[in-house]
């Protein structure tokens, strides 16, 4: 199979999936939700393999959806005669046919277990794809947050409300503040932080140590746990939080923030989302990941060959 933004390869009872547009920071462009569903299959379509990792090349996991060019790349699915189409975006977002959040979901509903790895910014929806794994071990150094809570979109996959308790639910549902691999960790949202130097190691670890089990086990397991959630109403969410999304990307002033992205650029806009929080990029140098923090696909390969 044929891939254009994701790498997939196996070896032995792992497959890896990884995002593969390190030039853009790995941000969601169409073809990528289509793609991890692609691949997810073909990994379930092996019988070697047993579990599946979710990574990111470069220097992070990903920045969340693409919006350069003021949504330039989603255009011909959301716009109708150059203006939003509310119709069009309610269809294309909430059907299982070619909704982003129902494709990175082919995570939850495979019966071999997902680990996320996350590294450098995993940001926006970025991070509603990663949470749909079933296990997330992240960089200590990482950032996950969810800048569209302070303008321009709404919860997508729910995972961040299924994963926290109330309590921090609410808290960064309404500050969109990031965590740091290692806070997000020691609240509950992921699993594990470790060093940058240690996370192909300990991903590669955990899998290994997942594979040992039989796959039947794993996949009961997990299934019993995914439909306790299921009952929770998690659809219901994952169909209200695109449509509330689409909402939020055009009232006057997600419009106005898109006006600067595409006369300004991203980087501008940015700047005046985040910059009174001081945080995202616009947080100190030493809060943002290490740009040397790097993953290179192959690299694990030929150092073992």
């Amino acid at each position: 199979m044929k891939f254009e933004t994701v790498l997939f390869e196996t070896d032995g009872p792992l497959a890896t999936i990884t995002l593969n547009r390190p030039e853009r920071l790995n941000t969601i462009v169409p073809g990528v939700p289509e793609e991890i569903e692609q691949a997810v299959t073909a990994a379930n379509g092996d019988p070697a393999v047993k579990v599946i990792i979710l990574r990111g090349a470069g220097r992070g996991f990903c920045g969340g959806f693409d919006f350069s060019g003021g949504l330039a790349h989603w255009g011909g699915v959301l716009n109708t005669g150059g203006r939003w189409d509310p119709g069009k975006d309610m269809i294309a977002m909430t059907s299982s046919l070619t909704g982003p959040v129902p494709k990175f979901m082919s995570m939850w509903r495979s019966p071999k277990p997902v680990i996320a790895q996350i590294h450098g910014w995993c940001v926006g929806g970025a991070s509603d794809m990663a949470l749909c794994a079933d296990l997330v071990i992240a960089a200590e150094d990482a950032e996950i947050g969810t800048p569209y809570s302070r303008m321009w979109g709404c919860y997508l996959s729910g995972m961040w409300l299924y994963r926290l308790g109330l309590t921090k639910a609410k808290e960064y549902a309404l500050t969109g503040k990031p965590l740091s691999g290692k806070e997000a960790a020691e609240i509950g949202l992921i699993n594990k932080a470790v060093p940058f130097g240690d996370l192909e190691d300990e991903v590669r670890r955990q899998a290994l140590e997942l594979a040992e089990i039989p796959l039947n086990q794993l996949a009961a397991m997990k299934l019993i746990v995914n439909q306790a959630y299921e009952n929770m109403g998690l659809s219901s969410t994952q169909t209200l939080g695109p449509i509330l999304d689409g909402f939020m990307r055009n009232t006057p002033e997600a419009l106005d923030f898109i006006e600067v992205a595409k006369n300004e650029g991203v980087r501008t806009a940015i700047e005046q989302r985040d910059g009174p929080f001081g945080d995202y990029s616009q947080a100190p140098r030493e809060r943002q990941p290490a740009r040397d923090h790097v993953i290179e696909p192959g690299k694990r390969d030929k150092a073992d060959s």
